[in-house]
């Protein structure tokens, strides 16, 4: 008796099953270093896209990936202080424009004047994290002191992704699978909110 043909995944549930594959691809680990790199400094669409499939797929290696993710992170945020420092006219202007934010960044040059290095906080939170890096940037913000707050609040950021997937993986991936298309519209809402929540806090 022939085996039942197994449908292959469609919409939502093939692009899930294709970044489960990529997680443990030979260039994984590459991916989500570009991702966190971008995401600091230019490119809309967080790390995390590439970082919990990964630790779903290694749970094994979820703070060495929480690590990893953090260092190209601030690596990242770097380049988004440049921008913000030296580049702001041409490409500092260019993304602040294409994302919608500039009424987001004029209130954080504000708020460095009353909150200072408080500001840096956001790095914890879904605020798109390169508005706190160009901001910074521009409002001249020491760079020793910007880096080693963005090392504190993006580790944190990512060993909190990561720890949650460590001690409860299992089951959280067994609720992204049944309730996939609830799941990834979840995330990409909370992408959303995110850069929504700039224009009213701010």
């Amino acid at each position: 008796m022939s085996e039942p043909i197994q449908s292959k995944p469609r919409g939502l549930r093939r692009l899930y099953a294709w970044m489960m594959k990529n997680a443990r691809g030979r260039h994984a680990w590459a991916g989500l270093a570009a991702f966190a790199f971008a995401e600091s400094s230019f490119f809309p669409i967080p790390a995390d896209v590439m970082l919990v499939p990964m630790v779903l797929a290694h749970r094994e290696r979820a703070f060495h990936l929480a690590a990893w993710c953090s260092l190209f992170s601030v690596l990242g945020g770097a380049l988004g202080y440049a921008i913000g420092s030296v580049f702001f006219d041409t490409i500092g202007q260019w993304l602040i424009h294409t994302y919608g934010l500039q009424a987001a960044f004029d209130g954080f040059r504000a708020a460095y004047a009353k909150y200072g290095y408080w500001i840096m906080v956001q790095g914890l939170t879904p605020i798109p994290y390169k508005l706190v890096t160009i901001a910074s940037g521009f409002a001249g913000f020491n760079f020793p002191l910007f880096m080693a707050l963005s090392t504190v609040t993006r580790g944190l950021r990512y060993t909190l992704v990561s720890s949650l997937l460590y001690f409860f993986g299992a089951p959280v991936q067994a609720i992204i699978e049944k309730y996939m298309e609830v799941a990834l519209i979840g995330f990409l809402v909370l992408v959303v909110l995110g850069f929504v929540a700039v224009r009213y806090l701010f």
